[in-house]
């Protein structure tokens, strides 16, 4: 009982929409989803939170020895031993989670991305692993008539296109952090460059660039959304709430005139709240084909 508490703390602390959405699962399936999501969140912290600047390769290397420890049944502490006790249930595989460390490498050492291909990968590295994670947990639903290769595709694209959207709301941010998730080559088909990025003006290039961006990332969410009737009908629910959730987001940048450079595009209690139970609506109506 206090493994579950320290857990569930630490998702509230984090995520309460996130929290919300997994409550129709049964509960061990939603013991193991937030061992995921705290997992994965406290990795992301490694690179991205209060000590970060302080993070070393070498640390790194530490963490994912203390990976291979959990999947071994070795936890260090208890919001390890959530993780340890998940893949002795699921048969969740190991390398995306060695996947997501390798992001967290790739964070230490780059702060450009040539093309949309390296970004492409980097997404996969910090978010479109998260999905394939997540699938073992979820379940497929046994009437589903879809291969599993699609399933995990759908989930791919959705971890991808959350890290997508992260990216286009958070430019400014990043920038005053040094860092541009944007693909050079297409910046510069836009006739903008970094420096353009750090002054952090919108003008109409801008805007041509970023609806361009959006366009992408809105297709990604059209190809998750094909995965999401194949899970077990308990599942639906978050993955829905995930889907409709972020997709505003983007809707959230356009409203700002495609200002991210000092606007904050974000969704509202009110919309969240209305979203939940949007979801699911989505998540009864869906049927597996």
């Amino acid at each position: 009982m206090r493994l579950i508490i320290v857990v569930v703390r630490f998702v509230l602390s984090m995520a309460k929409t996130f929290y919300l959405g997994t409550l129709l699962m049964g509960l061990e399936q939603r013991r193991a989803i937030w061992a995921i999501y705290v997992w994965c969140r406290r990795t992301d912290e490694l690179v991205d939170g209060p000590n970060a600047s302080h993070m070393t390769p070498r640390a790194l290397d530490r963490w994912e020895k203390r990976l291979d420890d959990v999947f071994e049944g070795h936890p260090y502490d208890m919001l390890d031993a959530a993780l340890s006790d998940t893949v002795s249930k699921y048969p969740v595989d190991m390398q995306p989670f060695k996947d997501m460390i390798e992001g967290m490498r790739l964070d230490l050492r780059k702060s450009r991305y040539n093309n949309f291909n390296e970004l492409y990968l980097y997404c996969y590295y910090v978010a479109g692993t998260v999905g394939l994670m997540s699938v073992p947990v979820m379940g497929i639903a046994p009437e589903s008539k879809k291969s599993v290769e699609s399933v995990y595709i759908a989930a791919l694209a959705l971890g991808i296109v959350n890290q997508l959207t992260n990216i286009l709301r958070d430019v400014g941010e990043d920038a005053r952090r040094g860092r541009i998730y944007l693909p050079q080559d297409e910046l510069a088909s836009a006739g903008l460059s970094e420096d353009d990025i750090f002054r952090g003006q919108v003008t109409d290039k801008w805007r041509s660039f970023m609806k361009d961006q959006i366009k992408r990332a809105r297709k990604f969410f059209d190809e998750a959304e094909k995965g999401v009737a194949e899970l077990k009908a308990t599942s639906r629910w978050p993955v829905w709430a995930s889907l409709l959730l972020y997709r505003q987001i983007l809707d959230a940048i356009e409203a700002n005139d495609y200002n991210n450079f000092t606007k904050r595009a974000y969704v509202g209690k009110a919309k969240k709240f209305v979203s939940l139970p949007v979801a699911y609506g989505r998540a009864l109506m869906s049927t597996p084909t």
